[in-house]
């Protein structure tokens, strides 16, 4: 069983900054798969950014060019730093790690609030 703590959120002003982070218990942290998901009330959970074990990195298009993924094996964390905050960023915040090998299990943070707001 893998715990993902998040941390980091908060409100913000339009435009400003804010940087998540998921720290992860799991000492194979370097091979799994990382996410961070938002849900923003009444919506669907949704994918915001994603990392590889090899660094790879996708990202939504609503987010393109404004927030970046990134993750420290060293410290068994992923990062979400988010620039360019819009009112629509809000939401809550789920960092997700992806077992790479079978059973391909998907574990959950609880979560961390972004309000931007003037």
């Amino acid at each position: 069983q893998v715990q993902l703590v998040e941390s980091g959120g908060g409100l913000v002003q339009p435009g400003g900054s804010l940087r998540l982070s998921c720290a992860a218990s799991e000492s194979s942290f370097s091979i799994y798969t990382m996410d961070w998901y938002r849900q923003a009330p009444g919506k669907q959970r949704e994918l915001v950014a994603h990392i590889t074990s090899g660094g790879f990195t996708n990202y939504a298009d609503s987010v393109k060019g404004r927030f970046t993924i990134s993750r420290d094996n060293a410290k068994n964390t992923v990062f979400l730093q988010m620039n360019s905050l819009k009112p629509e960023d809000k939401a809550v915040y789920y960092c997700s790690a992806l077992r790479p090998y079978f059973p391909q299990l998907r574990y959950w943070g609880r979560g961390t609030q972004v309000t931007v707001s003037s």
